[in-house]
């Protein structure tokens, strides 16, 4: 790859071209299990009333054992080459050993996010074509009521409880699993199984299935956030790519081959845990601590605490949520295991960032990227911890141009606001059945060159870092002719002390004389009005970004990865009439 400008902050070890294995990604599995067959490569946190957290664990050679007989409990019932299996799973180990198990068996992996209703899940299994799904038991009754009009062949039944120990499986057998809807009645159901049923014996393999690196792998969903959700075609080449380009990132810097602890946290479900949490891992060997709900704070904090995390993958609400925490506060817990986070999904507030590394003394940087390309594209230097208030610089092997918001077309140069472009060995190879948009998003420039228009506004420093001013899309066209950007307002108002979380829009909706609103959730015990918050923003903003209303909430609507929704939002307004 030609040195760039950005290359010159790269940290000392970091090259700014790989090489990338052509092999399956499961076969990755295989390597680090003969390399370190006894370590743990997960571990299924769960809190229980009384004990405390608890887990149980899977060894590195139990894993590639589990994912072997997955593959063959496939290829029994008739998955062929390219057929789609639907994993609608929150975080635990029948996950991962159904994603590997997939791929081994020559599928493709079709993420469905487990807060998915009937109706969102059967529209991706419709989509997709899957022929075989893997649901947990408390998710099965979305399933029953749709199967029908799905392609669905075979279900796949995993209850929670699978690999708990043995005291917590049976505490949850006896007080929670009928309560909660975790115990359901397949016996009349046809081709459906439960989870352990459905493997294959002990030290059977699969039938080992041709490989092409072009192959998809894994049709990850986006867009759920901003319109119909679609599915991108990452190919065995792209995820490999990915993964190794956030080895490279890490190792040598901050990491140690087969010594980490990973939070997995984020949902398998997201791209950015899947190349964050899970295949950083698995390449590694690091040991994955899985919480199925990053929203139970006290589990998050107690796993932490208890199994010494190393490398925390999150998203700045979470991060925000963990320095706030009053536990943290009065160091109930200790965080100081931890060695550095990769933040993405959405921007991180540099006052979130600041008070996150002063609680805990570990290296927080911000990163970006996108489903489309498994998602890493940029990432601030771990060494040098970058420069707070940007995404950082392209990671190895990845080329990065702005172009005007018109056209985007003409290439702009250092600090001109323009629409983000990217390419590199981790974009998708195209949108599952969807020729228009995915012409749109891929689009061959003047260079002969093929780039990704993610559709996010930024800009690039004189010396080659990167900055999200935000969403094209999220623009409030103020009726001064300006534009402004949300994320400047909610920058503004993170810096309050007073202020927990902070979210901006437009209103009225879909009009072209929009004044900024935002949403406010205050710090517990704290008080403000709407007035105090005009003031500060004027204080810290031109006069036409100063927001017109303010609304406080006791919390802001978000994804399962913990990113705010502004659509809904938007949708909050429209039903008011404004």
């Amino acid at each position: 790859m030609k040195r760039q400008i950005w290359h010159q902050h790269y940290d000392p070890n970091v090259p700014i071209s790989l090489d990338y294995r052509s092999q399956p990604m499961d076969q990755f599995l295989t390597q680090t299990a003969q390399k370190y067959p006894d370590r743990d490569a997960l571990r299924m946190s769960a809190m229980a009333p009384l004990l405390g957290e608890q887990y149980g664990s899977v060894t590195y050679r139990q894993l590639e054992s589990l994912v072997n007989r997955f593959a063959v409990g496939l290829q029994k019932r008739g998955l062929q080459k390219g057929d789609r299996v639907a994993l609608y799973l929150p975080n635990c180990p029948q996950y991962v050993i159904a994603y590997y198990g997939t791929l081994r068996a020559g599928g493709i992996t079709v993420p469905s996010n487990p807060l998915y209703v009937p109706r969102e899940i059967e529209h991706q299994l419709n989509d997709s074509g899957a022929k075989f799904m893997v649901a947990l038991s408390l998710l099965y009754k979305n399933i029953q009521p749709i199967r029908s009009h799905t392609k669905v062949e075979h279900v796949i039944v995993a209850n929670i409880k699978e690999y708990f120990p043995t005291l917590l499986k049976l505490l949850f057998t006896l007080t929670r699993e009928k309560k909660d809807g975790h115990y359901v009645d397949i016996s009349h159901e046809a081709k459906t199984y439960w989870f352990q049923d459905f493997l294959a014996p002990v030290g059977v393999k699969p039938q080992p299935v041709p490989f092409d690196g072009d192959d998809t792998a894994v049709l990850m969903y986006t867009g759920g956030t901003t319109g119909v959700p679609k599915g991108a075609q990452l190919t065995h080449k792209n995820i490999i790519a990915n993964a190794t380009q956030a080895v490279a990132w890490v190792k040598g810097v901050e990491a140690t081959e087969g010594q980490e602890v990973m939070l997995t946290a984020l949902p398998l479900t997201h791209s950015y845990s899947m190349t964050a949490c899970m295949n950083l891992s698995i390449i590694e060997g690091y040991t994955q601590i899985l919480i199925p709900n990053p929203r139970e704070l006290t589990h998050v904090l107690t796993a932490i605490d208890k199994h010494q995390v190393t490398v925390a993958p999150g998203v700045p609400t979470l991060y925000n949520a963990l320095a706030n925490h009053e536990d943290v506060k009065a160091n109930k817990y200790s965080l100081q295991s931890i060695k550095f986070c990769l933040s993405g999904a959405s921007g991180l507030p540099a006052e979130v960032q600041a008070e996150f590394m002063r609680r805990t003394g570990s290296r927080l940087v911000e990163a970006y990227g996108l489903s489309e390309c498994c998602p890493a594209l940029l990432v601030n230097p771990l060494g040098s911890g970058g420069r707070i208030g940007t995404i950082g610089v392209p990671i190895p092997d990845t080329e990065v141009k702005i172009v005007d918001d018109e056209t985007e077309e003409k290439p702009l140069g250092a600090e001109q606001p323009g629409v983000l472009c990217v390419r590199g060995p981790q974009m998708m190879k195209g949108y599952w059945n969807m020729p228009t948009e995915t012409a749109n998003a891929l689009r061959q420039h003047a260079d002969g060159k093929i780039w990704l228009h993610t559709g996010d506004m930024a800009i690039m420093s004189e010396d080659g870092y990167f900055r999200i001013v935000d969403r094209k899309k999220d623009m409030i066209l103020a009726s001064s002719g300006y534009n402004v950007y949300p994320r400047e307002i909610e920058e503004r108002l993170y810096e309050h002390p007073k202020i927990l979380e902070a979210a901006a829009i437009g209103v009225p909706a879909n009009s072209k004389d929009q004044r900024a609103k935002v949403f406010v959730v205050l710090k517990k015990g704290q008080q403000l009005t709407t007035e105090e918050i005009i003031t500060w923003c004027k204080e810290g903003l031109a006069a036409y970004k100063v927001p017109k209303f303010v609304e406080f909430r006791t919390e802001l609507p978000k994804t399962m990865v913990g990113k705010v929704l502004r659509r809904a939002l938007l949708e909050d307004e429209e039903k008011k009439g404004n």
